[in-house]
């Protein structure tokens, strides 16, 4: 879960302009535990933080600037945001994630490029050694004007760096990686073919444009020459800070669920923003969303029909065939579930998926990539047996595991 809070919650804006003051940022019933304790009700596993955001306000008590919680009334001038948020996930047992965008409208130094690029170092430092490990380190690659209309050059490989000095276990994410790639879109929708492998020649930063980064975004690439999964970005809103004109405008539980199919079942990881309200707390509309979805997917995927079926592995050379015969006999299914180990890398590139009940075989689903999780939604069909043909692949393949789903 994203979350995206600072002071464009209290001016209604998506970009602010490093003009806000302190003094605006007054959250008076934050409860960074209700957001964690929803998370986890949700099934969610981790959730980011906006620790600063464009227009530079800094959600921690810095000693790099003056724009921070520390020049607010929240707490008396002593609240930490960060640190609320990070106890609040480990408690509810969250990875921590935290997002700090280099792009800062606040800072003077901004378009200076070695004294910011400092600074933002700076900033890094205290994020990653003043509160416990970090999951996550989320970059995006906006670059804009700063307060003296001036641009920045970011030092991209001294930043990593120091992230992996500090944090060695977290996991990058920006267009470019190092560790997870943007999927190329704010939808929420993966490619529906997806390798996690890329070729970084083709992404070298975060923020480059164009036809061919584009399309390694959201395909990646079968010959790439670095492991960089890709991670899918979107909000429950149509904007990503709360907005009381955006109540209305949640998304519906059938919305939230297609993502799930558009990014996890797509071999991605799905990261759903969920933005606190001016009052610190998520709305009660995404909330009430949040737990349909839950609810929705358990159902979906509480009846196994592939349970203890006898299975049958046929490898040949670059194909396979996998057969399954249902235990308790024909069975409905309507979600089928294929997955690569993906420990051994990833070399599906094309398979079909057939059924039968008692004569011959019926083609359900075609795709092209599996990784990590393909699920493919069909039209409710009885089946007593299924068969998984992998048509092409870039290696020999492994059994892949395959399960079906009443849904």
């Amino acid at each position: 879960m994203f979350i995206h809070f600072g002071v464009n919650t209290f001016t209604n804006r998506e970009w602010g302009d490093g003009g806000e003051s302190p003094a605006i940022f007054n959250p008076t019933r934050l409860d960074a535990a209700q957001w964690a304790r929803i998370a986890r009700d949700a099934g969610f596993k981790a959730m980011v933080l906006t620790a600063k955001h464009h227009d530079g306000f800094c959600l921690w008590p810095t000693r790099t600037t003056r724009h921070s919680v520390a020049n607010s009334p929240f707490r008396g001038g002593r609240g930490d945001v960060v640190r609320e948020f990070v106890d609040a996930c480990r408690h509810e047992n969250l990875k921590v994630g935290l997002y700090c965008s280099p792009w800062d409208r606040h800072e003077p130094s901004y378009g200076d490029s070695a004294r910011y690029n400092d600074l933002f170092c700076d900033q890094l430092t205290e994020l990653l050694t003043q509160y416990g490990p970090v999951h996550e380190v989320w970059f995006d690659g906006a670059n804009g004007e700063g307060p003296n209309g001036r641009r920045q050059e970011y030092d991209w490989p001294r930043f990593w760096s120091h992230v992996r000095r500090l944090q060695p276990d977290a996991v990058m994410f920006s267009d470019a990686g190092p560790d997870v790639r943007w999927i190329g879109n704010e939808r929420g929708v993966a490619g529906d073919t997806n390798w996690s492998t890329v070729d970084p020649a083709v992404v070298t930063v975060p923020g480059m444009s164009g036809d061919a980064v584009m399309r390694m975004l959201q395909d990646g690439d079968p010959g790439g020459t670095v492991w960089r999964p890709g991670e899918t970005d979107v909000s429950i809103r149509p904007g990503w800070f709360h907005h009381p004109a955006e109540d209305a405008r949640v998304k519906s539980v059938d919305q939230l669920v297609e993502l799930y199919f558009t990014s996890v079942g797509r071999n991605s990881k799905l990261l759903l923003n969920v933005p606190p309200t001016p009052e610190g707390l998520l709305h009660e509309v995404d909330v009430a969303r949040l737990m349909g979805m839950r609810r929705r997917l358990d159902a979906l995927f509480a009846e196994d029909a592939t349970r203890f079926t006898r299975r049958t592995w046929r490898p040949s050379g670059r194909t396979g065939v996998l057969e399954l015969v249902l235990p308790n006999g024909a069975a409905p299914i309507s979600i089928l579930d294929v997955r690569e180990d993906i420990s051994r890398g990833q070399v599906v590139a094309r398979h079909v998926i057939e059924g039968a009940n008692g004569a011959g075989w019926t083609t359900l689903a075609r795709g092209t990539t599996v990784g990590y999780r393909r699920l493919h939604r069909i039209p409710e069909v009885t089946v007593d047996r299924l068969r998984l043909t992998i048509e092409e692949a870039l290696a020999d393949p492994e059994e892949l595991q395959l399960r079906a789903w009443r849904g």
